[in-house]
């Protein structure tokens, strides 16, 4: 299994990025993905989540600016950001759970990508 994060970059804040993880080896609509994000000195934590059967769960620090999904025939997850802030900076990697259900420790997930950079300037 292997998952290719791409999409990072730099932007202003206030701007838009979409993030892609286009994964090979195995099928994004039966386990559970995520996107977590770190930055430097912080813990990774979890930005959102998007269950086999299409529910989702966001961080709340991201809620209303971020929206995941997935499209099955590309099996590719998005991770759609908007009104970017500088608190957004990070290196974002996504994940795919070793379950089809929901959940925010790292520890059930057993692939990740390698990780794409955001950067947000004020």
């Amino acid at each position: 299994v292997q998952l290719q994060a791409s999409g990072g970059g730099l932007v202003q804040a206030g701007g838009s990025l979409r993030l892609s993880c286009a994964a090979s080896g195995s099928i994004v609509s039966i386990n559970a993905m995520s996107w977590y994000r770190q930055a430097p000195g912080k813990q990774r934590e979890l930005v959102a989540a998007i269950t086999s059967g299409g529910s989702t769960n966001y961080a709340d620090s991201v809620k209303g600016r971020f929206t995941i999904s997935r499209d099955n025939a590309k099996n590719t997850v998005y991770l759609q950001m908007n009104s970017l802030k500088p608190e957004d900076t990070a290196l974002y990697y996504c994940a795919r759970s070793s379950s089809s259900y929901f959940s925010r420790n790292p520890g059930d997930y057993d692939y990740w990508g390698q990780g794409t950079l955001v950067t947000v300037s004020s």
